[in-house]
């Protein structure tokens, strides 16, 4: 099953360009928050497999929003594809980095992202949503705690993330719009191969980065397992999964976002997202 966010209310994706307003269809008994969906994902999730599609109504995928607006936790992972690790000059991680970005950065799939100062690159990410309470779970059930993976891109300030004594990743990574998801949810059960899902970026139609997740070097049942015997995940949470080789920081020379760019983001069978870098305003 497919479910995006319009106007802050979930719905569910019936087929393309028609979508049903769950706490409509359900009378109210479902939760129109996409947030406090995720809270009972149980029943969200029983209820969408019979849900009758006569109320459904016509929305162009350009409407959708962030669909995991406001997790209470963001979790992300750095150096997760070996390429990637060599590329940064690091060496394969023995333990996944693990950051945060901050929610206020978290944006939707389509629009424009105002750059700020220094150099800002890009990072095509497997976002996963967490969907039910996990606390010490094993990387053999984690799947069954997904609520549902998106699009995602990391976009970073090389210049701040790299400044002090000790790399400030979050901060570098939580200006306004530099965490977009979207444009869809995609249950697990819905993908052919949930472990090996391409993803991709281009830049004013250039390629600049393409793997899949079966590189990872910590695959998604390993990050839950990692993350949960530490602290519990909530449902709604948002877990950016790392990036492929292709960055702007690892090219000879390097290479930055401009403002007119235009970044898309896609993970093949779940979605693309289309975004225009722009200059600050006055």
């Amino acid at each position: 099953m497919r479910f995006a966010t319009l106007s802050g209310r979930l719905h569910q994706v019936i087929a393309p360009g028609r979508v049903l307003d769950l706490n409509a269809a359900s009378d109210g008994k479902l939760p129109a928050d996409p947030q406090l969906a995720y809270e009972r994902w149980d029943e969200v999730l029983a209820f969408a497999a019979g849900a009758r599609p006569d109320g459904a109504h016509e929305a162009s995928e350009e409407t959708y929003g962030n669909p995991a607006p406001q997790p209470r936790q963001v979790f992300a992972i750095g150096l997760n594809y070996a390429d990637h690790a060599a590329e940064s000059d690091f060496a394969v991680p023995e333990h996944p980095p693990v950051f945060t970005k901050f929610v206020s950065s978290l944006a939707g799939p389509f629009g424009e992202i105002v750059m700020p100062e220094g150099h800002v690159d890009w990072e095509v990410e497997l976002v996963v949503v967490i969907g039910r309470h996990a606390h010490r779970v094993s990387a053999e059930e984690a799947w069954s705690y997904v609520a549902g993976v998106s699009v995602g891109q990391d976009i970073s300030e090389r210049v701040l993330q790299s400044a002090g004594p000790a790399p400030q990743f979050s901060l570098g990574k939580s200006y306004p719009g530099f965490g977009p998801i979207g444009p869809v949810l995609v249950t697990p059960d819905e993908l052919p191969d949930r472990d090996n899902l391409e993803l991709g970026c281009l830049i004013n139609g250039e390629q600049v980065q393409k793997g899949h997740t079966r590189d990872m070097v910590f695959p998604v049942p390993e990050l839950i397992a990692r993350l949960s015997a530490v602290t519990p995940l909530l449902p709604g949470d948002v877990l950016f999964t790392g990036t492929p080789s292709g960055v702007g920081l690892g090219r000879t020379p390097q290479r930055w976002l401009q403002a007119g760019d235009e970044l898309v983001s896609y993970v093949r069978g779940v979605g693309e997202m289309r975004h225009r870098l722009v200059a600050p305003t006055a």
